[in-house]
């Protein structure tokens, strides 16, 4: 099933000049050039605020100092359940009051962005079903043979350990990360019972992550109650769906 992409989606989603910034940014609801310029300087309106201790030293220490810089300036930052689109996250991180910034993705996508933009190679690792959680994703910083996992949720979340040896743990590049926004955009619409316009998003998150299980269970399903079994039914045997995985579909990260 191909994906309807708009004209500026298929310009800036286009895989030879794919950056996450402006990916997620469109994936977050930029529609055009001028909204996507105008996140695109609130990004740099941030960066501008960073100390010089973070654009200094190593590759290890300049992550860890943007990481503790930004639980300095919103020290109650994640909010579980709350918003993962970067727009809204970096609108948030840069308001003058209010605490709450955003999810785990909303979080990774952040960092990641800011960090990219530090020349750090950081990447990202989903894991399905930690903690009690339907999904959980988190930042992943590439140094030599080094990797560093960095949990944005906790303000002692750098250097993590908990997610090293699970079996759930699969890296994600910034394709990926961009699809999953995509794909919890269509599980809100899916909730709403807008199952069509969940259908398009899911198809999206499909198209730039091919091998994101959890967006064709959710995407067969979404078809199924269309009653598009034929469609639904091939979605559903590439998840290898069974009732009893009912757990295992779902939407937002924590």
């Amino acid at each position: 099933m191909e994906p309807r992409l708009t004209v500026f989606e298929k310009r800036v989603l286009a895989r030879d000049t794919l950056s996450l910034a402006r990916g997620a940014l469109v994936a977050s609801g930029a529609r055009n050039q001028d909204e996507l310029d105008r996140y695109t300087s609130r990004i740099e309106a941030l960066c501008q605020q960073l100390p010089s201790a973070v654009e200094a030293g190593s590759a290890l220490s300049k992550a860890r100092a943007l990481f503790d810089w930004l639980w300095s300036t919103k020290p109650d930052r994640n909010e579980s359940g709350g918003t993962f689109r970067l727009t809204r996250v970096i609108d948030a991180q840069l308001a003058p009051r209010g605490a709450k910034v955003g999810n785990c993705l909303g979080l990774t996508l952040l960092y990641n962005v800011v960090a990219q933009r530090l020349g750090l190679d950081v990447q990202a690792v989903y894991l399905e079903a930690v903690a009690g959680r339907l999904s959980h994703v988190i930042s992943m910083l590439v140094s030599g043979q080094k990797r560093t996992d960095i949990d944005n949720i906790f303000p002692d979340g750098f250097d993590s350990k908990d997610y090293l040896d699970s079996s759930l743990r699969v890296e994600w590049g910034d394709a990926e990360l961009i699809a999953d926004v995509y794909h919890s955009i269509g599980w809100e619409l899916h909730e709403k019972g807008e199952l069509e316009d969940a259908v398009v998003n899911y198809s999206k998150a499909i198209w730039l992550n091919s091998k994101y299980v959890k967006a064709y269970l959710n995407r067969g399903i979404a078809l199924s109650m269309q009653g598009r079994e034929d469609e639904a039914k091939r979605d559903l045997e590439v998840g290898q769906y069974q009732p009893w995985q009912e757990s295992d579909v779902g939407g937002p990260m924590a």
